[in-house]
Formats: C-alpha cells, structure tokens, sequence
C-alpha cells in the first residue's frame, strides 16, 4: 500500500528501497522465470489463507533463479503456544494469546469506516506456522536447503538492507534456496 499514490504516504511500517518490487505475490508476478536472485517475505504469508500461502511459495519458487536464495520472516505459532500454555488456568491467557497472534477480533467492524478497514486492512492472521509445517510446504514448493535463520545471519548486503531486528526477534525466521538445475 505506501506505494498507492496519497495513501502510501500514511501507511506505517518499514520503507523500503526503490529497488525493491512490491507485488501480488498470490498472483503470477510481472517477472520472467528464474529472473530473480533473492526473494524476501515479511510478516506476510501469515496473512494469507493456506492455499494463498501455497500459491506464493510456487510464484516465490517460479521466479527465483537455480540458486537463489529467498527468506522470510513471520510468527512462530510454537513459540506463541508455548507462551499460552505456560499460562493455562489463567483466565486472561487465552485473550492475550488471541491478541497477541492477532486471531479472531474482539469487536466487529460497524459503519462506513469499519468496511475500509476490514476491505483495506489486512491486520488478521489468517494461517499460522510453526517451524516443521512451513518447512514441509517450502519443500513441497521445491525449495532445498531449508533452515531457521536470525536476523542479519544472511551475510548478505541485500538482506542486511531490508531486514529489521524488530520484525525478526520473538519470531520465526527461515532460509532457503531454489536448488540448481
């Protein structure tokens, strides 16, 4: 959206570089196969329905060339679950378990503000993702050499260009590659 002319100027969040494309990534992408050399994800696929997700790791897997490299960052729902049930019999655990994966809505939106909020917004989680489960779904995309990455451990310029240790503290973060032909 900070790329929408007049409302990008009031989305917050980070900034990124001119270089960097932003698109559709559940729709095929202006983008010639095997053309890109790194892809990078934040925040984002936990906002996607599981067969959008999936979509976009194949459109992530169709760009990247053989050996490229893409990365991504999200909630980890293990980690999250494991905070919730430290704080079972609590009874304020399971609010602050669904605020805090942002599941579900404590209110519903009313009037003519709360339908642009809900058709432009996209601040629920819609699908959430632990360590095994998106490793499976990356695999079963195509990509090889799956690990957990941290944050600026890339040892890449583009990346340490992009990431912010904000958005990857607390949180999963996962490295791949597109294997060579």
């Amino acid at each position: 959206m900070q790329r929408i002319p007049i409302i990008g100027k009031f989305t917050p969040g980070v900034r990124f570089p001119k270089e960097v494309l932003l698109g559709d990534i559940r729709r095929r992408l202006p983008l010639a196969d095997s053309s890109v050399d790194r892809a990078y994800c934040s925040h984002v696929l936990e906002h996607l329905a599981l067969s959008d997700c999936r979509a976009a790791l194949r459109e992530t897997y169709r760009i990247l060339k053989p050996g490229g490299v893409f990365r991504l960052v999200l909630p980890d729902l293990e980690a999250q679950t494991k905070a919730y049930l430290e704080k079972v019999g609590d009874p304020d655990a399971p609010h602050e378990f669904m605020r805090g994966a942002l599941l579900g809505a404590e209110h519903r939106p009313k009037g003519l503000k709360g339908l642009a909020v809900s058709w432009l917004g996209n601040a629920r989680h819609l699908w959430m993702w632990d360590y095994p489960a998106l490793s499976k779904e990356l695999a079963d995309a195509g990509f090889a050499e799956i690990r957990r990455a941290q944050f600026g451990d890339s040892g890449e310029r583009v990346y340490e260009a992009i990431e912010e240790r904000g958005r990857w503290d607390g949180h999963l973060g996962i490295h791949c590659v597109k294997p060579a032909n």
